[in-house]
Formats: structure tokens, C-alpha cells, sequence
């Protein structure tokens, strides 16, 4: 292995070269800076700028006092969804109800699906109007529509439209999976901000920007996997710590939306530049309609509609369609509140069947899924509850910095029978009386 070159620019090439032939192998550490300096005669702030710069690419991790090393190959982490095969009573996919998603081929045919051409409208004015209806009076005037492919999409074009590898985005902690994912793919540094039932903690939002976080991702109700929601007090408190910070890259992801038996509560002060809010329709519609409407500031959106660009500039007119179809639909729009009605019963019908083997879940909660605080690690839960033949998800896969420890339980499908069942279960795995 051999570092060549005089500039930062040359040793930062050299170094990627190296990692990239595999001479640099994960986890391996760089020469200190003094040594590579003395062995190449160059100036130390060059072997420093250098480093800066891998450390930034995300080819290169800084250990403290122990310098700097190749970062090693990223995880791809937990996955949200089914187990494909698995025949244990799903209580982790963390899935919607098939029972309650539209039957979007009857929503199209009474919308004849015309075919587009390059060069005609990305949104379709139809489907604009209607997510106009949807975002107004939750977010600042004359904001503009852009869609996305899902509200993951959108969270991660709309980081890549501000931010670079190395910068800090606050986050929930715990904190959605897909959400972790994303920034781990994209050489960001996730800074955990703690919840408790009213959502976000402003004091903590307000440490994590004053360390340098440049955009926040709140999850306004239906937190996943806590359930929680924000109040108007929490949201309140939210919006007075941004406003100090206004630079900030504000993200609100508000996946359940219709589906949400809390209100919507505004985290985005006047005074932000950068906002954006994301409503998609999987929860509602189907994980299959990868389609989400995000509001947002002008230059936002002209960013985000760039980041479209490659990729033709446009969320598929079908997909559209279908969305809108499903939108002004009464027929969908009555089902979308008996879904609502019964996701909540089955909530309140599995946190009622574990309170009464002394087992109480986080509340109020919202969502399709409860969140049961442990004590302790929840492998051991998860791998008994497992050879009892249930699946559910355990805590730590959505730790930000904080050990979180306890079970995310899907209620979308489960019954009377098997809610009192499972929770005879867990309290016998919990050693409960």
C-alpha cells in the first residue's frame, strides 16, 4: 500500500484508489497525519484537508485519538415488511390491512387512463387540485406541489437537494427504520432527538441544532414505532426552537395522515427557508401506489423537481391517476373512515387484552402498530415469542444513540381471539403473573 501525491486533492484520489482496489480495507487506519506528512513532505493541514475530505465522501471514519480509518462496508439494516415464507402470525411487518385498500381498478375505470408524452405537465392538474385541498391550512401559503415516489423518496431527494455526506440531520430516537437507512446510505450523520408520548422533545431538537444538525425529520403523528403524537403545546415548543434556526432544513413526514385519529399539529415556523411537508398514500392505499405529494417553499420544490429530472422528471401519470381516482372517490373516501374506526379498535382491543396481564404500551397511541417498553433487550422476547409462533419487531433496529429497548406490535390484522392470545404469550415470555 502506497499514498501518493502533494495536494489534498492528489491524496484524496490516492487514497480512493486504493480503497476502491481493495489495497485499503474496511476498518484498516490511515497513517497519522504527521507520519503520512513526513513521508510524502508535505504540509500537515494537507494530510488533514485530505482526510476531511474522505471522512466527508463517507470513505473514511474519524476515531478520536485513535485517527482516522476506511469506513467499513455500511450494514443495510432491518427492513420494514413481511417475512417472506415465515409461518408465524405476522405482528411485525408492520403492513396495512389488505381488507381496507381500495380496489384501485375500480377507482381507474371510472378514470380512463390517457397516455402522456414528454414535455406535458409532471403533476397532473387534477391530482394538484386535489392535494391543494388536502395540504391547506397545514402548512405556509403559497407553497408548491411536487410528487415523489413515496414519502422514503422524498425525504431522501430532499436531504440530497441540501445537504452533503458528513452533515447532521436530527432525527426521532427511536427513529423509523426506512428513515435510518436512508441516511446511512447517504453519508449522513443521524443525531437522535428523544420522544415521550407528546412527540418530539423540544430541549432535546434544541441541543441537536446547536451541535449543527442542518434538517430535522418529525413525524407529527403516528410515530413509528412509538405511535405517539404531537400536541399542540409539544408543537408549539417545536416550532419556537426552529425559529431561531431558520436555515434549517425542515422535513415533516406525515405518512398516516387520513388514516390519523390525532390532528395535525404545525411544527414549521414562519420564519423557515427550507420546508417541506410529505403526505404519501401507501398506508392509505396500498404500499404499491409509490407515490407521496410534498408541499413545500418554491426553491425547495425547484430543487427537489431537479432531482426528479434524471429520472424524466415525473411520477407515472398511471400511478397518478390512480391516486387521484382513489382521492375523489366517495366510495374510497367512506371506506378510508372505517379504516381509521378499525385500526383504532384494534389498538385499543391489544393494548386493553396486555394491560390486563399487567403489560401497558406507550399512550395515547396512533398508527398501525403499539410500542411496549422493556427493561431490558428485547432479543429474548422476540426469539420466544418466535418458537411461540409470533413475529414481532424488537427496539434496538430503531435506536438512533439511545439503547432503545422494547417490542413495535402490528395490530392492522389481528383479531379478538389472537390479540388475548398473544398477550397470554407475552406475559408468560415476560414472566408476568
Amino acid at each position: 500500500m502506497k499514498i501518493t501525491g502533494k495536494t489534498a486533492a492528489e491524496l484524496f484520489d490516492s487514497i480512493r484508489a486504493l480503497t476502491q482496489a481493495g489495497e485499503l480495507a474496511p476498518g484498516q487506519e490511515l497513517p497519522t497525519v504527521r507520519e503520512l506528512a513526513a513521508a510524502l513532505g508535505v504540509n500537515r493541514n494537507t494530510v488533514s484537508l485530505a482526510y476531511q475530505r474522505l471522512v466527508t465522501a463517507g470513505i473514511a471514519v474519524t476515531q478520536g485519538r485513535l485517527g482516522t480509518a476506511i469506513r467499513a462496508q455500511r450494514d443495510p439494516g432491518e427492513q420494514e415488511g413481511l417475512l417472506p415464507g415465515s409461518p408465524l402470525a405476522d405482528l411485525g411487518g408492520g403492513n396495512p390491512n389488505l381488507a381496507w385498500l381500495p380496489d384501485v381498478g375500480a377507482a381507474l375505470a371510472r378514470k380512463p387512463y390517457r397516455p402522456r408524452l414528454y414535455g406535458e405537465a409532471t403533476v397532473d392538474p387534477e391530482l394538484e387540485a386535489l392535494a391543494r385541498r388536502w395540504m391547506a391550512g397545514d402548512c405556509p401559503e403559497g407553497h408548491d406541489i411536487t410528487l415523489t415516489n413515496g414519502a422514503v423518496d422524498a425525504v431522501e431527494r430532499l436531504l440530497g437537494a441540501y445537504l452533503v455526506a458528513g452533515d447532521k440531520v436530527a432525527v426521532e430516537d427511536p427513529c423509523f427504520i426506512s428513515s435510518i437507512n436512508t441516511l446511512r446510505s447517504a453519508g449522513l450523520h443521524a443525531v437522535g432527538v428523544a420522544v415521550d408520548v407528546e412527540g418530539m422533545q423540544a430541549g432535546a431538537l434544541e441541543r441537536a441544532l446547536a451541535q449543527g444538525a442542518q434538517a430535522v425529520i418529525v413525524t407529527p403523528r403516528a410515530h413509528n414505532p412509538t405511535g405517539c403524537s404531537l400536541s399542540a403545546a409539544r408543537a408549539a415548543q417545536l416550532r419556537a426552537v426552529l425559529a431561531a434556526y431558520p436555515h434549517v432544513l425542515v422535513i415533516v413526514d406525515d405518512h398516516f395522515s387520513l388514516l390519523s385519529v390525532a390532528g395535525y399539529q404545525d411544527v414549521i415556523p414562519p420564519a423557515a427557508r427550507r420546508w417541506a411537508l410529505i403526505r404519501s398514500v401507501s398506508k392509505i392505499f396500498g404500499p404499491d401506489l409509490r407515490l407521496a405529494v410534498v408541499a413545500s417553499d418554491g426553491p425547495t420544490a425547484q430543487r427537489l423537481r431537479l432531482r426528479l429530472a434524471p429520472g424524466t422528471n415525473w411520477v407515472s401519470h398511471l400511478l397518478q391517476d390512480a391516486v387521484s381516482a382513489c382521492l375523489s372517490s366517495p366510495d374510497v373516501s367512506a371506506q378510508v373512515v372505517l379504516a381509521r374506526a378499525d385500526y383504532a379498535r384494534r389498538r385499543d382491543m391489544v393494548a386493553a387484552a396486555l394491560a390486563a396481564h399487567g403489560l401497558v404500551c406507550a399512550s395515547p397511541a396512533d398508527g398501525l402498530n403499539l410500542w411496549l417498553p422493556l427493561p431490558d433487550s428485547s432479543q429474548a422476547a422476540v426469539l420466544a415469542l418466535a418458537r411461540h409462533g409470533w413475529l414481532v419487531r424488537g427496539g434496538e433496529a430503531f435506536g438512533v444513540q439511545v439503547l432503545t429497548q422494547g417490542l413495535r406490535i402490528t395490530v392492522s390484522t389481528i383479531d379478538e381471539a389472537g390479540a388475548q392470545a398473544f398477550a397470554a404469550v407475552l406475559a408468560q415470555v415476560l414472566g408476568q403473573p
